[in-house]
């Protein structure tokens, strides 16, 4: 899994924001604000992470049992999924 190209992450002061920008731009106005483990999660996507890798990375960074990684991990994907912010 990873980002789709035309989706970049900014961080202004202690804000990270997801922007659009060349031709993804067009079909995406707008950014989304990203809370600390968001960021994380979506730089470990930009690398090209696996589910089971974020859920890893998750516990390796955080205080953080398995199964709330996964189920965090779950959610974050199916929302940048449904965003169309992913290439599979």
């Amino acid at each position: 899994m990873k980002i789709k190209p035309g989706f970049m992450l900014r961080e202004i002061d202690d804000t990270s924001v997801v922007v659009a920008v060349g031709e993804a731009s067009e079909h995406f106005n707008g950014l989304i604000t990203l809370n600390t483990t968001g960021s994380f999660l979506w730089k470990k996507l930009q690398q090209g992470a696996t589910e089971q890798e974020l859920v890893q990375a998750l516990c390796g960074a955080f205080e953080v049992d398995p199964d709330t990684a996964r189920a965090d991990t779950a959610e974050f994907v199916a929302a940048a999924r449904k965003a169309g912010f992913l290439d599979e």
